[in-house]
């Protein structure tokens, strides 16, 4: 059986991320790499700085930039993540461009690779219900609507916990193999831990809600995970509100996809599984 392609890149640039924000233009979506050891340039940083994936000193890999209007002249597109552990050596390229998974989605419900979306009749992209724009509506096989929003996970570790109990738990961190980690949404930065990580994130899982326990529409929350050595994705531990919201609209008929995708150095992203493991 052939490899499916769901997504390819134009061409790639490897780069390395000096500093961000960058030193001329203090925006954080804005950072100073060094393409090909030779060229230092502006790179637009979609994802910020993606937990370290994109942040000073990562290896990542850049597309030009087609808009001429802008200032920066590449975009990261992936991170380049390299491990030594348990005596193991790991390489992952790594989507952390949120705009991508948005595609990734979409062909994959065109290829049939969402075991509860098959032979789908109808598909738009970005249409809105109630107070938000989801990524996806369409007619499944018996011509029922649905509404699919997509997220994208690029992190993972071998526990998820905070930094705190993560050093407390190193002698089992250290028996794990290097394919048996936790991947898991949402993390990033939060003025104060008891903020839910991404209130737009939020707010699109409480309208899936609303909206199927409403009307007579399926609401699927499929989540990209965008790497192959994990064995398990789960809502975040560290995020209560999401983790919670997300169990109690599951409870209410939200369905919850998952669909994990394997980069290349090229850019060439092939369905991997769509049968992770899923902790709620």
């Amino acid at each position: 059986m052939s490899k499916i392609i769901l997504y390819e890149t134009d061409k790639l640039f490897t780069g390395k991320v000096l500093k961000r924000p960058s030193k001329n233009i203090k925006s954080p979506y804005v950072a100073d790499v060094l393409i090909n050891d030779e060229e230092e340039a502006l790179a637009h940083s979609p994802s910020l700085g993606c937990c370290g994936l994109a942040d000073i000193n990562a290896n990542v890999l850049l597309t030009e930039n087609k808009n001429k209007n802008t200032k920066t002249k590449y975009k990261i597109e992936f991170s380049i993540f390299e491990e030594n552990h348990n005596n193991q050596y790991n390489k992952q390229i790594i989507g952390i461009n949120p705009k991508i998974a948005e595609k990734v989605g979409y062909n994959a419900i065109m290829k049939n690779c969402i075991k509860s979306l098959q032979n789908v009749k109808e598909i738009k992209t970005e249409q809105v219900f109630e107070n938000s724009r989801f990524d996806i509506w369409g007619k499944d096989e018996n011509d029922t609507e649905f509404i699919l929003e997509i997220k994208t996970v690029p992190l993972a570790d071998y526990v998820d916990m905070t930094k705190k109990d993560r050093l407390k738990n190193i002698d089992y961190i250290n028996t794990r193999n290097v394919d048996q980690k936790i991947s898991y949404f949402p993390d990033g930065y939060r003025k104060n831990k008891n903020d839910p990580v991404s209130p737009r994130a939020l707010k699109h899982i409480q309208e899936l809600e609303k909206i199927k326990l409403e009307r007579n529409i399926r609401c699927i929350l499929l989540f990209v995970v965008q790497r192959i050595d994990v064995e398990v994705f789960q809502t975040s531990n560290l995020d209560s509100i999401y983790k919670d919201a997300v169990k109690k609209a599951y409870d209410n008929g939200v369905e919850v996809e998952v669909i994990q995708i394997n980069w290349n150095i090229e850019g060439i992203g092939y369905f991997h599984s769509n049968n992770l493991n899923i902790s709620l």
